[in-house]
């Protein structure tokens, strides 16, 4: 039933090294020294013969001088990959899992600074490094930049390596495949008129090839009739239509297609095919959907050049740059009417979450983001940061408050015009009152709220302004959708989402048809990847999302499709809320949302009971194995209601490193908990501790941080009132096996988690559980662990199966080096406050297995003891 063990690890060494910018060899075989030169010194590894589909871990030592003064940054030093096809030919992916895409190199990961470094690290001025990834196809070879950025003095790598093996897992794919064929669907775009359209991408063929593929290209006028060629810059085949060859002289070829429209051309399709005569076996793809631009002068940056434009002069620059006569603009605004709001509908969907503004005589006072309240100056400079919060500036900058002042109607309105005019005033372009104004969140909501207030009367001095600035919204909105900055994110789904109300906002813009087209093309590649959202609040975010944007596409593509994806999603998370109408805390996620409500307002059925938590829970209980998470519910008149839930998705450097973490609650209270969100504490070492294993309900091996990767169910074994799930993850690396078990009686009464390392040499880990934040813990024994709480007892008890034990520890606010934190949970507001952890430890050679039992009275503990000691439970422990 349960997979056999994986094979080894595959070690690969650098095949050759190359530095520059200061950095130069060490005095050690192996050894690089990057010099304090902020990014441009670095050292260059290149490694060969990855095989592309498995997890792959970058190892190294990291060692820094003991004058270093940024040992706080988080951003210490940089860590570059370049994914390369065979013949050395670079790759544009657009996503892998582990690594962020950045500018300097397509994809990086961060190194922390020395006080994050693990404990003990302090004393030998080294670590370890370690970071996880796959290899995407067809990558084949790689080249590792370590990069110098925050350090003051320099510091060395040695001893780096690429493990790579299979983990007992399924390689997660990066990426979708998009391999072309002798037909394609087309991409159609609106055109704006007079001006050409830019695509950019990345074709990679198994072998070169002149004519390794196409771009077939078809304009059509604005009544949809063809525009027969020939067109500027293609190729015109009688019966064919008119084509733009893309030859592959290497394996990866980059391609841009300047294309410039015929006069009478409205609209576009671009379709990317491969040529029918290729010759047998080669395979080309895209490797990622085209990048989409306007030509260069109707770009956001060409337009403001060097000048500070305000959004009227904006406009006219625009319509200068659009050839039009001046005053042009002037006809662009159009008459209130109901175009959609989405972001707005969204934030209606989710409910209410408190005021956002209130009134205390003249003056609004803002409550934002769980901070305090705060008054609203007079005449505010939009650069202000009174809770030094970095959530409470993302809402104040998004406007989202403006949307519903308090007071009359008609004086509300007015006002939340006068601010939102104050605020385009405070912000020329490319100079910022706050720097985060510019954030892609911050940008989508103000660009709705701006879109509201322009629907009611608005003076026609006010209504340029208005539509100057909404425009320009349009311009950043557009560059990140068609670029694919946040590929894959809720984010980018935001953006798209903002950018379509924009181009239904202001239908008589000339760009408004292209950005319309430009929204749906995103919204239809990107909607359901971004459902892999592991936060699962987050991810009711997203089909929140989806439920506003498919009302406000009534019936046009991607509508149907995102409606789909909603109704689909919709059950699984329901069946996770647990029966006080909370979903489980994994990820970001704020305290105090009713998401059983949540989820009643988005579904059109509900079952009692599943949706809210006034219901009574199902009895027995119910496991649910969906988007990585599982869960199980019980109740009783006499012990109240139960509640299990863990989750193994993946995990990446940006995400919490909960893979295998779970919670638990009794005798309807909750008792296991996660540490908490950690979207009050954007920075520092509160949000470090926070995303940290450390911070979760998981076992750790001793001085190995976890890293990326993901966790998949091996399977399950039902017992005589219980079942046991067994859990494989990769996130300790490839060289060992990690299973974690859980054990459930049917009744929820107690539980067991099981960890089992398997590998070569000694093994030592720990595994902790944080206790609900009015819950002591107290030793009652050396083999036994109370929890109290509300006059109940919860009963833990660590259990040895293979190996041997090594100590029982109850911490408390742990404090010192950010890197050895340990027993805070996360304080309403920002901030970390104490809070009871129990850390549990086992070590042994080869193999370790050992956990927790959790038991809320002495018969529910003596069940769990007996299963353990059988012998069916044992061989499903063994056999993982």
């Amino acid at each position: 039933m349960l997979p056999e063990e994986p094979p080894a690890a595959t070690d690969l060494l650098p095949v050759s090294a190359r530095h520059a910018g200061g950095a130069a060899p060490g005095p050690a075989p192996g050894e690089h020294v990057i010099a304090a030169r902020n990014r441009w010194s670095r050292a260059v590894l290149d490694f060969e013969g990855l095989r592309a589909g498995e997890w792959c871990s970058l190892e190294a030592r990291i060692a820094w001088d003991a004058e270093e003064e940024a040992g706080n940054a988080l951003d210490f030093a940089l860590v570059g990959f370049d994914f390369l096809a065979a013949d050395g030919s670079g790759l544009d992916l657009d996503h892998v899992p582990g690594l962020a895409r950045s500018l300097l190199d397509p994809h990086s990961a961060w190194i922390t600074g020395p006080a994050y470094q693990p404990e003990g690290s302090e004393r030998t001025r080294t670590a370890a490094l370690r970071i996880a990834f796959p290899v995407p196809a067809p990558a084949r070879n790689l080249a590792v930049t370590f990069r110098s950025w925050r350090n003051t003095r320099p510091f060395t790598i040695g001893a780096a390596t690429l493990r790579q093996g299979l983990d007992g897992a399924e390689a997660a794919e990066a990426r979708p495949h998009r391999r072309l064929g002798p037909t394609a669907e087309p991409l159609r775009l609106a055109l704006v008129p007079g001006a050409g359209l830019v695509l950019r991408g990345q074709i990679h063929a198994s072998r070169p090839d002149e004519h390794a593929a196409r771009a077939r290209i078809a304009y059509a006028d604005a009544d949809g009739v063809p525009v027969a060629p020939p067109y500027p810059d293609t190729v015109s085949v009688p019966g064919f239509g008119a084509v733009i060859n893309l030859a592959a002289h290497q394996q990866a070829r980059r391609f841009t297609l300047n294309l410039k429209p015929p006069p009478d051309a409205a609209a576009v399709e671009i379709g990317f095919e491969r040529w029918e005569d290729a010759p047998a076996g080669t395979g080309v793809e895209l490797l990622a959907a085209p990048e989409i631009a306007l030509e260069d002068g109707l770009r956001l940056e060409s337009l403001c050049g060097d000048d500070v434009l305000d959004a009227p002069a904006f406009l006219a620059r625009l319509a200068e740059a659009l050839g039009l006569p001046p005053g042009a603009e002037a006809a662009w605004i159009s008459p209130p009417e109901a175009a959609p709001r989405i972001l707005l509908a969204q934030r209606a969907l989710q409910g209410p979450a408190g005021p956002a503004a209130t009134r205390a005589g003249e003056a609004l006072v803002l409550r934002l983001a769980g901070a305090p309240d705060w008054p609203l100056p007079a005449a505010p400079d939009w650069g202000e940061d009174p809770f030094r919060s970095v959530p409470w500036r993302l809402e104040y900058q998004s406007l989202s408050w403006l949307a519903a002042l308090p007071g009359p109607a008609e004086a509300g309105r007015s006002q939340a015009l006068d601010l939102a005019l104050g605020w385009s005033r405070a912000n020329p372009w490319g100079q910022p009152a706050d720097p985060l104004s510019l954030h892609p969140d911050a940008l989508a909501t103000r660009a709705d709220v701006l879109g509201a207030l322009l629907a009611g009367p608005v003076e026609a001095e006010a209504a340029i302004a208005l539509v100057g600035e909404i425009v320009r919204h349009g311009f950043a909105m557009a560059e990140i959708v068609g670029q694919n900055t946040l590929s894959r994110s809720p984010l980018q789904m935001r953006a798209a989402g903002a950018l379509l109300g924009i181009a239904r906002t202001l239908p008589r813009l000339p760009l408004a048809a292209y950005w319309d087209a430009l929204a749906r093309f995103a919204l239809g590649e990107g909607f359901s990847a971004a459902l892999a959202e592991r936060s699962l609040h987050r991810r009711l975010e997203l089909l929140t999302l989806g439920r506003a944007l498919a009302a406000a596409l009534d019936g046009e593509e991607p509508g149907p499709a995102i409606a789909e994806a909603v109704a689909a999603a919709l059950p699984g998370l329901a069946a996770l809320l647990d029966p006080g109408g909370r979903l489980p805390p994994f990820g970001d996620s704020p305290p105090g949302i009713d998401h059983g409500a949540w989820i009643t307002r988005l579904s059109a059925v509900r079952e009692s009971g599943d949706a809210r938590g006034t219901g009574a829970p199902r009895p027995g209980a119910r496991l649910d194995a969906a988007g990585g998470t599982l869960s199980a519910r019980a109740g009783g008149l006499d012990r109240g209601w139960s509640h299990f839930a863990c989750t193994f998705a993946g995990q990446s450097p940006q995400d919490h490193a909960d893979c295998g973490s779970f919670v638990f609650a009794a005798q309807s209270r909750p008792w296991i908990v996660e540490a908490g969100g950690s979207e009050q504490a954007e920075t520092g070492p509160a949000r470090h501790y926070l995303l940290s294993a450390r911070a979760h309900n998981v076992a750790i091996l001793e001085g190995r941080e976890t890293a990326a990767g993901f966790g998949r169910l091996l399977g399950s074994l039902p017992l005589d009132g219980a079942s046991a799930h067994a859990i494989l993850t990769n996130v300790h690396g490839p060289d060992l096996r990690h299973v974690r078990t859980f054990l459930l009686l049917d009744d929820l009464a107690g539980i067991a988690v099981i960890d089992r390392f398997a590998g070569s040499g000694p093994i030592a880990f720990a595994a902790r559980v944080h206790v609900a934040p009015d819950a002591v813990l107290a030793l009652s024994d050396p083999r036994r662990v109370l929890a109290q709480a509300e006059g109940r007892r919860l009963g833990l008890v660590p259990l040895t199966i293979t190996g041997r034990a090594a100590g029982v520890e109850i911490l408390c606010g742990r404090d010192g080096r950010p890197g050895a934190m340990q027993g805070f949970l996360a304080r309403v507001g920002g901030g970390l406050r104490p809070g009871s952890a129990l850390r549990y430890a086992f070590s042994g050679q080869g193999a370790v297995c050992g956990g927790l039992l959790i038991a809320t009275e002495g018969g529910a503990e003596e069940r769990l003891a007996r299963l353990l000691a059988g012998e069916v439970l044992g061989r499903f422990l063994a056999g993982v």
